[in-house]
C-alpha cells in the first residue's frame, strides 16, 4: 500500500475537537478532505501526523497550539475608536467583520468587546491559542 508521504495526495475523513470535547469542525456528511503531503495546505502538527499511513489506517491526534494555529498573539487585537465604525456594522462581541489592511487584503476579525467609546477587534484565527485534537481516518494516498 502507498504510504502517505511528501508529494502523495491523502484524503481523510476528520473530526475536530477542543480540549472540553466540543466539536469544532467534522467532515462527517461531507466529501473527505484532500490535501497533498509537503505543501504546507493544512496545519502543521495534523500534517505530521500523517506521515506514513496508508489507505484505511486511523488514528486519534492532539496537535499543539504553536502546531495548529498558533499561540494568542496579542499584536493581533486592534482597539478602534467607536465613532469610526458607521451605524449599520453590528458590533456583538463574536461578531465576525472583515478589515481592509493598508494594501487592500481583507483581514477577518472578530468583535471581542464594545464599549461606549472603543471597539476592540481580535485578526488571530478563531483557534489560535487552543490545543486540538484530531480523529482521522485515510480514505486513500496517491
Amino acid at each position: 500500500m502507498t504510504q502517505a508521504a511528501d508529494g502523495k495526495t491523502v484524503a481523510f475523513h476528520y473530526t475536530g475537537t477542543l480540549t472540553d470535547g466540543s466539536v469544532f469542525d467534522s467532515s462527517d456528511g461531507r466529501d473527505p478532505l484532500s490535501f497533498t503531503m509537503g505543501q504546507g495546505q493544512i496545519i502543521p502538527g495534523l500534517e505530521a501526523a500523517f506521515q506514513g499511513m496508508t489507505a484505511g489506517d486511523e488514528k486519534t491526534v492532539t496537535v499543539p497550539a504553536a502546531q495548529a494555529y498558533g499561540d494568542h498573539d496579542p499584536k493581533g487585537l486592534q482597539v478602534i475608536p467607536r465613532s469610526n465604525i458607521p451605524d449599520n456594522i453590528p458590533l456583538d462581541p463574536g461578531t465576525q467583520l472583515q478589515m481592509s489592511s493598508p494594501n487592500g487584503q481583507a483581514i477577518p476579525v472578530v468583535v471581542k468587546e464594545v464599549t461606549d467609546t472603543e471597539v476592540t477587534l481580535d485578526a488571530n484565527h478563531p483557534l489560535a491559542g487552543q490545543d486540538l485534537t484530531f480523529a482521522v481516518q485515510i480514505v486513500s494516498v496517491a
